[in-house]
């Protein structure tokens, strides 16, 4: 079967791990974080846990959300061993409970009084995808995928809004480049990515005291990723896309506010040739293509 979509992307050099231009240890020496608050989902392993972990280290405090209350004290842990003096609280919940997501963002008002980043990292992927469409696949298994990616990320957004506008903050989303590939069998996953990425768009349009980014963080090896069996390499670090979040969070391309990014792309090159096109075009949001 075909897959479309692979040269959908921007023609600039590709990075796999931190490079200079954002470099995160700058935050860490100027304290840019101080005083905010940050709040990540699916925090207890893997990028959301990285991205913590850069976020403490710029001084801010988090708020960390995931299923299991054993693993969040397991990555509040591994965060106070990388930042000793980190205030951090933890908070057990599934993303897809609205509930649960409105008690999160109260108790992260209650601990800290004010809420300044908000990362949905947490996502889902159906093992065995590649080889079952949504035809053959398991019906309720493919809903649950949109369920997690889209769901968990709109009851985060719809309670942080309000927070985040006092602040002027920034709500970032782990998105994928597979929004925009058309890959045989993931339907599901490619569907709810796209779709949050149209939301994020939304967003920004309805609420323009906050700023909103799609990121695709890169192939990384992930829970996520090994629960899966596509096979597309993964050579992306971790900290890749935890420097990109904190380099956004920061206002350092506050162009791509409402867009979709890559944490691949060389944002410095793309700052340079790409930027000015980008805003006249209304680029790298979703459109109609219409042939030339």
């Amino acid at each position: 079967m075909s897959i479309i979509g692979f040269d959908e992307d921007l023609p600039v050099a590709v990075k796999h791990d931190v490079y200079p231009f954002i470099d995160p240890s700058a935050h860490y020496t100027a304290q840019t974080f101080a005083g905010k608050v940050v709040l990540v989902t699916g925090a207890s392993r893997g990028i959301g846990l990285e991205t913590a972990v850069q976020f403490a280290k710029a001084g801010a405090h988090l708020v960390l959300v995931a299923r299991k209350q054993a693993t969040l004290d397991e990555s509040k842990q591994a965060l106070l061993d990388a930042k000793p003096d980190a205030q951090v609280l933890t908070f057990a919940a599934d993303v897809t409970d609205s509930g649960r997501a409105q008690a999160a963002i109260q108790a992260a008002i209650e601990r800290f009084s004010r809420l300044d980043v908000v990362v949905a990292n947490a996502g889902a992927i159906r093992a065995g995808s590649s080889e079952a469409g949504f035809v053959d696949g398991n019906p309720n298994e493919w809903w649950k995928v949109l369920e997690v990616n889209v769901r968990g990320v709109y009851n985060y957004l719809h309670y942080a809004i309000p927070e985040l506008k006092k602040t002027r903050g920034t709500f970032l989303v782990t998105t994928s480049r597979l929004a925009h590939i058309r890959l045989p069998n993931n339907s599901d996953y490619g569907l709810s990515k796209h779709a949050v990425n149209r939301l994020l768009e939304f967003a920004v349009l309805e609420n323009p005291q906050v700023k909103a980014f799609s990121v695709h963080p890169g192939v990384v090896a992930t829970e996520l990723y090994n629960s899966d069996d596509i096979h597309i390499p993964a050579e992306d670090s971790v900290s890749l896309s935890a420097a990109v979040y904190l380099h956004l969070a920061a206002g350092k391309a506050d162009y791509l506010n409402g867009r979709y990014l890559s944490s691949n792309w060389d944002l410095e090159e793309v700052e340079k040739i790409w930027k000015d096109k980008i805003v006249a075009a209304n680029g790298l949001v979703s459109k109609l293509s219409i042939p030339a």
